[in-house]
């Protein structure tokens, strides 16, 4: 039998070798690759087409994708062009947990399932939504900046300029899922009262890990800290915005390493400049790169960082791991796993009956 034909469309990330190197542990020779690496993370995503968050062109695909029956992929811009072109085309991996890169509509269209990898970078981001609270609260970033430009800033030792210590604080939470429960863990640890809010979880699974379920206002009122975890979706668009920002106690901190727009940056802005905030962390932002002339690079105990929340060589390692265990699991004809259009795969067992 001949081997199955894979197109890997790897980046900078998450690399063809890993992806290669996964499949030849899962399914051996199975299978004949196309190995192709995409420009991204050194240049940034966009849009492509009617595709978001993707990298390189629908040249770059159409070019290697005749005649292949899998491709495995985090950030290729799969298009309706390019499902109309891959006439082969039967199953879709992406190596990540929001593939907004993939036109799904035109996969079902033309009979691809697409699976996706949730989770993924779940402790990654956790560890580093972690880092970005204790940055913000005890200015870690402001004092490291300062002492490399050349002043010894002996007045953050001072009461007022003083950050606050997050056991016993009250911290929420917005989003309860695999990230989410990492960093309430944590939390606990260090002795922080945890308060959640997730319409989607239930009161058992938040105690589970010592945090209490509430709603949103009363979580806002309540948090010295509150750091985003949600998904962004048509629901969570613009989930914190002026209104929101303003039941906060005076002098907490806003935390946002998950999505750009679930968070209105003009009134976080005017709540720091205000000092209703006190602090904020940012790891994304409604416009990336984030323009040169941002306020938010200048402002007082403000952190950003360039979306590298989940950026570490295990998460690579993982996705390409869990995207090989879906590429065998399919051809052995096993059930596959989190597939994001199930009703081809209805069709196809339809047929087969």
């Amino acid at each position: 039998m001949s081997a199955r034909t894979v197109l890997l469309l790897g980046d900078k990330f998450v690399r063809c070798a890993l992806l290669e190197e996964a499949l030849r542990e899962e399914v051996g020779k199975q299978v004949s690759t196309t190995a192709v690496e995409l420009s991204w993370p050194i240049e940034p995503f966009g849009r492509v087409a009617e595709v978001d968050e993707a990298s390189g062109s629908e040249e770059d695909v159409l070019a290697h994708i005749q005649g292949k029956e899998i491709v495995v992929t985090e950030m290729a811009p799969l298009t309706a062009r390019v499902f109309a072109a891959a006439d082969s085309l039967r199953l879709v991996v992406v190596t990540r947990g929001g593939p907004v890169n993939v036109n799904l509509e035109a996969a079902t269209r033309h009979g691809v399932v697409v699976c996706n990898i949730p989770g993924r970078n779940a402790q990654a981001a956790a560890e580093y939504a972690l880092g970005m609270i204790l940055a913000a609260v005890r200015r870690i970033a402001e004092a490291h900046s300062s002492l490399v430009g050349g002043r010894w800033r002996g007045d953050l030792y001072a009461y007022e300029e003083a950050g606050f210590e997050l056991g016993g604080s009250t911290v929420g939470l917005v989003g309860f899922g695999a990230i989410g429960r990492i960093v309430a863990r944590a939390l606990t640890a260090l002795g922080a009262q945890v308060l959640v809010h997730d319409p989607y979880v239930t009161d058992e699974e938040v105690r589970a890990v010592g945090a209490a379920r509430t709603s949103l206002e009363e979580l806002l009122r309540s948090s010295r800290v509150v750091s985003l975890h949600a998904r962004l979706t048509s629901e969570t668009a613009g989930l914190i915005g002026r209104h929101e920002i303003q039941l906060m106690p005076r002098g907490s901190a806003l935390v946002n390493t998950a999505r750009g727009g679930l968070l209105d940056y003009s009134a976080l802005i005017e709540a720091l400049e205000s000092g209703h905030l006190w602090a904020a962390a940012l790891d994304v932002f409604p416009e990336e790169p984030l323009p040169p002339d941002s306020p938010l690079l200048t402002m007082p105990r403000v952190v950003v960082s360039p979306h590298i929340a989940g950026a570490t060589r295990e998460t690579a390692k993982r996705a390409a791991r869990l995207a090989a265990v879906q590429v065998g699991r399919y051809l052995r004809g096993e059930t596959l796993q989190h597939v994001l259009n199930p009703e081809v795969m209805e069709i196809r067992h339809a047929d087969r009956r």
